[in-house]
């Protein structure tokens, strides 16, 4: 590992697991987000409902706020910022004798306006698209099986992929596509950066280029600039009155609040991630727990076959009892019994009623079963 740790002769470019590190952590904000908005979304549904339904366009609004906060204050987004990494325009000459001449940060190196937006387009508006379009592929059926996709879709999406219109054909167009741009897309990132790792590209991510940037480690005079601009801010005034100080304090609480959620947020994260493995069905927390209402409900006892209903055999587990062959795309009737979907839905349809019980059922009450 030391190996592709190593930078050579500048020690201030990250490695490969530095900058994915980064990548990682904000993709995980995200689904935390999500998360915490859907719980108190159940209690206050009239608030946030609308909030979490569009989810995507509010995430994406929050983040570029901060992200053009820390970019425009640390030169560096939020999961860079975290990981004591910055963006840097990018110098035509970089020599050592240059850096020793200037001494400390140059001035050039700050991003400007157009940096910070460019930069944003791909922090905010590339990933706010690229998860648009994975709901949307979602939306009209794709990566479900050909065995569901044929017998689960709804009157709406068949007639959306079935529809002979311009729209019609881009959908179909679309669900076609998509898997392999985006599959080329994650190879094309991934080739990137088995490049940058052998020093083959001089980022890791080709639009770094195009914007005009570099990532680089924080050195020791970024952290010599943050303490002195620091206590610039704390600097003692006693000519200041209260109402002066309410004012400054008031001032300075957005860009407070914005720069604690560099701790705030990765803790919210392992709060929740840790949540989720406390309350998961394989958690050894699970075994330590007891029901304070006794031992569990025992699941209730298997209806037995009508008479005139049609034969079961206990023992062909996997077959449907109707058709006599395994079971295809399972599904329950109320009655518990399971079967093909297609034998299910056209028994039930016609009769009425559970072939195997001869209870009641209707075709809204089948429910597919998850082998």
């Amino acid at each position: 590992m030391e190996f592709f740790n190593d930078n050579g002769i500048d020690p201030l470019k990250p490695s490969l697991f530095e900058l994915l590190a980064q990548e990682q952590l904000r993709d995980l904000l995200q689904p935390a987000l999500k998360y915490v908005l859907a719980v108190f979304a159940q209690r206050y549904p009239r608030y946030l409902l609308r909030v979490v339904n569009r989810h995507e366009e509010f995430y994406a609004l929050v983040m570029l706020i901060v992200e053009r906060h820390y970019l425009r204050s640390h030169n560096a987004s939020f999961a860079e910022n975290f990981y004591g990494l910055k963006r840097r325009r990018r110098p035509f000459i970089e020599t050592e004798r240059a850096k020793a001449a200037v001494g400390g940060i140059p001035s050039g190196e700050k991003l400007r306006s157009q940096e910070i937006w460019r930069s944003l387009l791909f922090l905010v508006g590339v990933p706010y698209l690229r998860a648009k379009a994975q709901d949307y592929f979602e939306e009209l059926g794709g990566g479900v099986g050909s065995d569901i996709l044929d017998e689960g879709l709804d009157a709406r999406q068949v007639q959306a992929l079935t529809d002979q219109s311009f729209k019609g054909r881009f959908r179909r167009v679309f669900k076609a596509a998509y898997p392999y741009l985006n599959t080329s897309l994650e190879l094309w990132l991934l080739l990137w950066n088995i490049a940058y790792l052998f020093d083959k590209k001089p980022s890791y991510r080709p639009w770094l280029s195009w914007i005009g940037v570099d990532i680089r480690r924080l050195g020791i005079e970024d952290f010599r600039a943050a303490s002195l601009a620091a206590q610039k801010k704390i600097s003692p005034d006693t000519k200041r009155t209260l109402t002066t100080r309410l004012k400054q304090l008031l001032l300075r609480s957005p860009r407070l609040l914005l720069d604690s959620l560099r701790l705030l947020l990765p803790t919210a994260i392992f709060f929740i991630k840790f949540l989720e493995w406390w309350y998961s069905p394989g958690s050894p927390a699970r075994a330590l727990s007891v029901s304070p209402q006794g031992p569990a409900i025992p699941p209730p006892s298997m209806l037995p076959p009508h008479p005139q209903g049609i034969p079961f055999d206990k023992t062909a587990y996997g077959i449907c009892p109707i058709c006599k062959k395994a079971i295809n795309n399972a599904t329950a009737l109320p009655s518990g019994y399971v079967f093909c979907y297609r034998c299910a839905y056209d028994q039930v349809e016609k009769h009425e009623k559970c072939p195997v019980t001869l209870l009641p059922a209707r075709v809204w009450q089948l429910r597919k079963v998850l082998i």
